[in-house]
C-alpha cells in the first residue's frame, strides 16, 4: 500500500503569509479559542503535544513483548487494557476514546482501519502513518482486506477468519499479533524488536527472528 493523502489537495499547500497550512492555521484558532474560553491553557496544549510527539510504535511493541512474555500480563491486557497499561508506565486519556485489544490466533485474524478518517492509539503508536489515513486504505480495507494485507506481505490462509475492525472517535484498537515460533528463548528487549507498527495495526505479521539470534 503505497503512501496518500489525506483527501484534501486543494487544502494543502503552504499560505505565503504566516508560512502555515490551511490545517495549521485552524488548529491554531481552535487553541486560541479555548484557551480564551479558559478550558486550557497553552502550556496545557503544549505538553499534550510533546506529549504525543514523544510516542512512537516503540511504546506498542513493549506492550506485545510483555503480553507475549507474561501470560498474567497479556489476560489482563485481553480484559482490562487501561490497567494493564498503566503497570507499564502508560497512561490513556481519562475520557475518550476507550481502548481494545484484540488478539490474533490461529483462527482469526484482525485488521483495523478508521473509514472516516485516522483515529488511532496514538499514546502506544505515535502518529499514524500516511497510507494509513489515505482514501485507498481507508475503502479497500473493507472492502478488500486480504487484497490489501497481500500488498503488505501477509498472505493468510482461506481457512482465517478476517475480523476488519473500524476504529472511532471512542473506541481504538490494538491488535495484539501471534508471537513467532521460535522465539521461546528471546528476552522481552528482543521480542520488542520483532513488533513492527503495521504488525498492531494487523496488516502484516510480527517480524521473523534471526536464526542466530533466537538460538
Amino acid at each position: 500500500m503505497s503512501d496518500g493523502h489525506d483527501g484534501h489537495p486543494h487544502h494543502e499547500g503552504m499560505d505565503a503569509s504566516d508560512g502555515l497550512s490551511y490545517y495549521g492555521r485552524r488548529a491554531q484558532a481552535i487553541e486560541a479559542l479555548l484557551v480564551e474560553k479558559g478550558l486550557c491553557t497553552s502550556e496545557e496544549v503544549q505538553s499534550a503535544m510533546d506529549n504525543v510527539e514523544s510516542r512512537s510504535p516503540a511504546d506498542g511493541a513493549r506492550v506485545i513483548a510483555r503480553a507475549w512474555a507474561d501470560p498474567g500480563f497479556k489476560a489482563r491486557l485481553l480484559a482490562d487494557p487501561g490497567s494493564a497499561l498503566t503497570e507499564l508506565g502508560y497512561t490513556l486519556p481519562d475520557t475518550t476514546p476507550h481502548l481494545a485489544v484484540v488478539e490474533n490466533t490461529e483462527q482469526v485474524h484482525h485488521m483495523v482501519v478508521c473509514t472516516l478518517c485516522s483515529c488511532y492509539p496514538r499514546t502506544l503508536l505515535g502518529r499514524p502513518p500516511d497510507w494509513y489515513k489515505s482514501f485507498a486504505y481507508r475503502s479497500r480495507a473493507v472492502v478488500d482486506p486480504r487484497g490489501v494485507m497481500r500488498e503488505f506481505g501477509l498472505e493468510l490462509d482461506e481457512s482465517v477468519e478476517v475480523r476488519v475492525l473500524d476504529s472511532t472517535a471512542d473506541l481504538r484498537y490494538l491488535v495484539l499479533p501471534r508471537r513467532p515460533a521460535g522465539t521461546d528463548s528471546l528476552s522481552e528487549d528482543a521480542l520488542a524488536k520483532l513488533v513492527s507498527r503495521d504488525s498492531m495495526i494487523g496488516v502484516c505479521n510480527p517480524r521473523v527472528p534471526d536464526p542466530v539470534a533466537a538460538d
